[in-house]
């Protein structure tokens, strides 16, 4: 076990779901937005879908820190002086300790240059208001599996997993299969229940 961001099965903390400020600094207006992104596709598609509503800005900063395998951050300063708006955008994610997030700053360029340190100060706020106005929340590290049984146990495993409180669908076909997300630190002993409740008929993948 290391302790590189992301590698453990330790609960960790992230966005409690989406947030927005702005503010203007020297008539150039940013405006921080801020959501959960559980893969690299998920913060991906996010950063496309504020770059597809504010296409008019001058800038659209991406930062993202997601729990993949291996563990990414990524930040791009989108046309900024280097240095002066990713870097201190993805900063705000890394000090605050928060993983599985993504962050977007939207410029309105206002006329004034504000400078290296001041597009600096002014990316880190908007990443800052933006969590803030998100919330946080410590999440425990999730593992999905599905479990494929004939509908003679389907009830028996539906009262399982309605029994443990974890996130499931159930698609009722030929045979019904129940996609589940569990806590890593419980998914073996839930697998185990479920296996010994139908004697070994249920296929776990």
């Amino acid at each position: 076990m290391t302790d590189e961001p992301g590698t453990t099965d330790e609960p960790y903390r992230t966005v409690a779901g989406r947030g927005e400020a702005r503010f203007e600094v020297r008539g150039s207006e940013f405006i921080g937005h801020v959501a959960p992104a559980r893969t690299v596709e998920d913060a991906e598609s996010f950063v496309e879908s504020v770059r597809a509503e504010y296409d008019d800005a001058t800038h659209n900063v991406p930062a993202y820190r997601v729990r993949a395998d291996p563990f990414r951050e990524w930040a791009s300063d989108d046309g900024e002086p280097s240095g002066s708006a990713g870097d201190p955008a993805l900063n705000v994610l890394q000090q605050e300790d928060v993983e599985n997030v993504v962050a977007v700053v939207t410029r309105y360029y206002g006329g004034t240059n504000l400078g290296v340190g001041g597009l600096a100060r002014s990316y880190s706020r908007a990443v800052k208001d933006g969590l803030d106005a998100a919330g946080t929340t410590t999440e425990r590290p999730h593992e999905t599996f599905s479990v494929t049984v004939a509908y003679d146990d389907s009830g028996t495993v539906r009262g399982i997993l309605e029994s443990e409180g974890v996130e499931f669908d159930a698609d009722y076909a030929e045979r019904v299969a129940f996609d589940v997300r569990v806590p890593v630190a419980d998914g073996a002993a839930l697998r185990d229940r479920i296996r010994s409740a139908t004697s070994g008929r249920a296929d776990i993948e």
